[in-house]
């Protein structure tokens, strides 16, 4: 008996060990896997030949609910050549969704000029409002170009609320909330350019806080 009872114990601590790697092991994957899809939108949004240091290691984080739609810290990423700024890639949510938040990646040029938009994960509705993802249609590049200024204020708005942007048949309130949610971090960009190039990497602050 007392042998039957320790080969199971065995058997059990060998269980929990593998089931342990495992885990670390898909957690791991995971995490790959996020990485290289962020990655992969972020080259999409700003080309890897007009930058020279690693997007996802020169990043800050910031928190403004009125503007990036969030009270909880929201990454930045920004792009650099020979030191010097080219691009802030903003996170941004669009808490008034049609069917809850939808959350982007706004790239934008130093000089505050719209590289590109991206949904980045929603919940709209198929055929319908879903249509604001690349990959149901082109729409979500029409921000290319713009900036704060360029149209003005009134101008950032779909059609059908006097604004030039497109909404779609059927569905306003997906492409308003999008519309809304880039505007606003055009804002934030505009207001805080100076300091988001300036702050040092969120790893860095959190060594020099005693944090890491």
């Amino acid at each position: 008996m007392l042998s039957t009872a320790l080969l199971l114990g065995g058997f059990a601590v060998v269980g929990t060990g593998m089931v342990a790697v495992t885990h670390h092991e898909t957690e791991a994957r995971i995490a790959k896997n996020e990485r290289d899809y962020l990655m992969r939108t972020l080259n999409t949004l700003v080309p890897p030949d007009t930058y020279d240091n690693v997007l996802h290691e020169d990043t800050i984080e910031v928190v403004d609910k009125e503007l990036l739609g969030s009270p909880r810290p929201l990454p930045i990423y920004r792009a650099r050549k020979n030191g010097k700024p080219v691009a802030a890639i903003l996170t941004a949510v669009a808490p008034d969704g049609y069917n809850g938040d939808i959350k982007l990646l706004v790239a934008v040029r130093y000089d505050g000029t719209i590289l590109g938009v991206r949904v980045i994960s929603h919940l709209e509705t198929p055929g319908l409002g879903d249509a604001i993802d690349s990959r149901k249609s082109d729409w979500i590049d029409g921000f290319r170009g713009y900036s704060l200024r360029n149209p003005d204020e009134l101008g950032w708005h779909v059609e059908k609320d006097g604004g030039i942007f497109d909404q779609f048949t059927g569905a306003t309130i997906s492409p308003r909330a999008v519309v809304k949610a880039v505007y606003n971090s055009l804002k934030y960009y505009d207001r805080h350019r100076e300091e988001i190039f300036s702050r040092p990497p969120a790893n860095h602050e959190d060594e020099r806080h005693g944090t890491a």
